[in-house]
């Protein structure tokens, strides 16, 4: 297939698909290339008709006839590329386009009719209109329509629900009244103006009248007697011109008193009217009032148990989940305490089992020293007893010797006599000859000197079962020692 050349006409576009054209492209003439899809659609605007129902502030149901000129707004890229994308491929008389288009205005004259009452929709025709128009062309602008031309229609009663009608009728009975009651008002006014005219002209006749019988009398002259009956008959017909102006005057308040009954009458008659039929609408506004609270009583009550089952049943979920978790964060937590138990019990163990045996070694290694000591003491003593020839009270006093031992116990000793100071007197008997304080005398401190020695070591035996050197002499059992 090669390259094709399309020409729409004058209410026509091209829209053309595929191959290098990245969305839509439209034209009013154009190469088709291979690959390449050209649809044509109409932008001529087309007439939809429809009966809108909607419900007013009050929930009082009317009739809304519109009839719209929709098309697509031709002076305008985008709206045409809208159009074209979505309503193009269905013909503009289509089933679907209908019920879109109708969908639209129903929706936007139901939202606006539910925000007023139905006094102010049937006031105010044009500007409820006028907002249903702008309300509409706002919500087309999606598709790339425009409304040309919009003509909605008087509003019309719902079947049942005779609102307009019945304001109509409020509205002429009314009329009728004021007409009745203007037309009463005016024959009373005529009727009482010829009653005046015909008073008066009749009240000046005989004045009149009157005037021109005295003047006669007067001017004539006659005698006394016909004077006087001339005066009696003036008097009698003055008597009777004032009887038949009283009567009229009579006749006239009773005419006025008919007429102004007829007219409280009628007017009366009316306000009863209006009030019956007041009463009328009233019980019908009522008895709808009831019903809507009726249901929306059982709308209310229905969605609260709905809502409360809804939410039982999400609490008894949630509740269920937060069991569920809960015992599975506890059996995971006994889990963990469980391998923590076992793995502290295994560290313990293997606590125990290092110290053990660390314990072991150390005493073995202490058993090993003891040990080692024991024989390099014994070795020692071995060579110390085989270098003293094999004394064994020749290797003690050395050793106590090395110890120091017999150092400390002259500390001991000496600790224990310190801060006595005693006092230690010596006589001599004076034998010895004349040189007593002589060298005698100093033999003598030094025999006595020897003479202690032996208490001192009796007391170092007991105390340690050590015994003297041999060159210092024996022991005795009495406590006294012996030279060599």
């Amino acid at each position: 297939m090669g390259f094709a050349y399309r020409i729409a006409s004058a209410s026509e576009y091209l829209a053309i698909t595929g191959y290098g054209i990245d969305d839509v492209k439209l034209a009013k003439k154009a190469w088709v290339a291979p690959g390449q899809r050209c649809t044509r659609f109409d932008i001529s605007p087309v007439n939809y008709t429809f009966e809108v129902q909607a419900m007013s502030a009050e929930k009082l149901p009317f009739i809304l006839p519109a009839v719209f000129t929709i098309g697509p707004r031709a002076d305008d890229d985008d709206c045409l590329l809208r159009y074209a994308k979505l309503i193009s491929p269905h013909d503009k008389l289509s089933h679907h386009v209908n019920e879109l288009v109708k969908g639209v205005i129903e929706g936007e004259t139901r939202v606006l009719a539910a925000s007023m009452t139905m006094e102010e929709i049937f006031q105010g025709t044009k500007s409820f209109k006028q907002a249903v128009f702008e309300n509409v062309q706002l919500e087309l602008n999606q598709f790339g329509l425009v409304i040309y031309n919009a003509n909605v229609k008087q509003l019309v009663d719902v079947a049942g629900h005779e609102y307009f009608s019945y304001l109509g009728q409020k509205t002429q009975q009314e009329a009728v009244n004021q007409a009745k009651v203007d037309v009463a008002e005016a024959r009373m006014k005529g009727e009482v103006g010829a009653k005046e005219r015909d008073g008066m002209t009749r009240q000046n006749a005989a004045k009149v009248d009157a005037e021109t019988k005295v003047y006669t009398v007067k001017r004539q002259g006659e005698g006394a007697k016909e004077e006087a009956r001339v005066k009696a008959e003036v008097k009698v017909f003055e008597n009777e011109r004032e009887a038949e102006v009283a009567e009229a005057n009579a006749d006239l308040a009773m005419k006025k008193a008919g007429w102004q009954r007829q007219a409280m009458v009628a007017e009366v008659e009316a306000a009863k009217a209006v009030a019956i039929r007041d009463a009328q609408l009233q019980v019908e506004v009522e008895r709808t009032n009831a019903a809507r609270q009726t249901e929306k009583l059982k709308a209310e009550h229905l969605s609260k148990a709905v809502v409360d089952y809804e939410m039982k049943v999400q609490q008894a979920n949630w509740e269920l989940y937060n069991r569920q978790k809960a015992a599975e964060a506890l059996l995971y937590e006994q889990e963990k305490q469980a391998e923590a138990r076992r793995a502290s019990a295994e560290a313990a163990f293997f606590t125990r089992q290092r110290e053990a045996e660390a314990e072991l070694y150390a005493k073995r290694k202490e058993a090993e020293g003891l040990v080692a000591m024991g024989d390099a003491q014994s070795a020692y003593l071995s060579a110390m007893l085989a270098a003293l020839g094999g004394s064994y009270a020749a290797l003690r006093d050395y050793l106590m010797v090395s110890s120091g031992a017999y150092q400390e116990m002259a500390r001991i000793n000496a600790d224990a006599i310190r801060g006595l100071e005693p006092k230690i007197s010596v006589w001599g008997n004076g034998g010895g000859g004349e040189g007593g304080d002589g060298a005698g005398g100093a033999m003598k401190e030094v025999a006595g000197v020897y003479k202690m020695l032996p208490p001192l070591l009796t007391t170092v035996n007991e105390q340690t079962g050590m015994l003297p050197p041999a060159w210092m002499g024996t022991l005795t059992a009495g406590g006294s020692s012996s030279t060599r």
